[in-house]
């Protein structure tokens, strides 16, 4: 019992920001050339502009979703795919070799003054793609509001301390970018002024035991993986 006392009053001595999903919506959504979600997904968001990276232009129009943007150096498209989006999708060519086209779509996104950006088809096909895309993710996540959807879960780049409203049993996994030491209260598996880290340890598959969660983030960042919240955003409040 004074373990879990401890983890309480030190996670309650940090200034913990709200983490709230219902009431704000997400500003746009960016589809990569991956596993993107079924249309129904697409149904619930269709008030969002969407923005197609490149090659996700096709595997959006077989599932018959359209995209206001496709956005990189086209080189991913071929002629029945222009075809299908003529008249509908602006086409918008950045040739820069040193970004890839999830880069390029959030930096479109950003000159829209879309910074709360939903992002689907994070993974699928080489390796080394969804890899680079985690990079760009971790990269721009300071300077945005970042959500990757991935199946029924969403994943949420975190650098602050945050208490959070969750489902009883709710899968909850922290996975340190690439470090983050952290208290945490109401969890199975709680931490208390421990250090997670790629290459050492992971921090997957808890699960909520209470109805809020505490997480307080003493350093780094981390993923901050939960059920998704479909069509709400993630939005983080300062501590009052």
């Amino acid at each position: 019992m004074e373990s879990v006392k401890s983890v309480e009053s030190a996670v309650s001595a940090e200034n913990v920001n709200k983490m709230t999903f219902e009431g704000t919506q997400f500003d746009a959504v960016i589809a990569l050339n991956g596993d993107v979600p079924p249309l129904s997904v697409f149904e619930q968001l269709a008030y969002l502009p969407l923005i197609a990276a490149d090659g996700a232009a096709a595997s959006l129009v077989h599932i018959d979703v359209f995209p206001e943007y496709v956005v990189g150096d086209l080189d991913s498209i071929d002629a029945e795919i222009f075809r299908a989006l003529e008249g509908i999708s602006e086409f918008i060519l950045d040739s820069d070799q040193n970004t890839n086209d999830f880069e390029k779509s959030l930096r479109f996104a950003t000159a829209q003054f879309w910074t709360r950006v939903l992002v689907v088809g994070m993974h699928g096909g080489d390796l080394e793609h969804t890899l680079n895309n985690w990079s760009v993710l971790m990269k721009l996540a300071p300077s945005m509001h970042l959500t990757v959807l991935d199946r029924d879960r969403y994943i949420i780049p975190i650098s602050t301390s945050i208490g959070v409203s969750v489902e009883p049993n709710e899968l909850i996994s922290l996975i340190p970018q690439p470090s983050a030491r952290l208290t945490t209260s109401g969890l199975m598996w709680e931490l208390q002024d421990e250090v997670l880290s790629m290459g050492l340890r992971e921090g997957a598959r808890n699960i909520a035991v209470n109805r809020t969660i505490e997480i307080a983030v003493h350093e780094g960042s981390l993923l901050f993986c939960c059920d998704a919240r479909i069509p709400w955003s993630p939005y983080i409040a300062p501590p009052i």
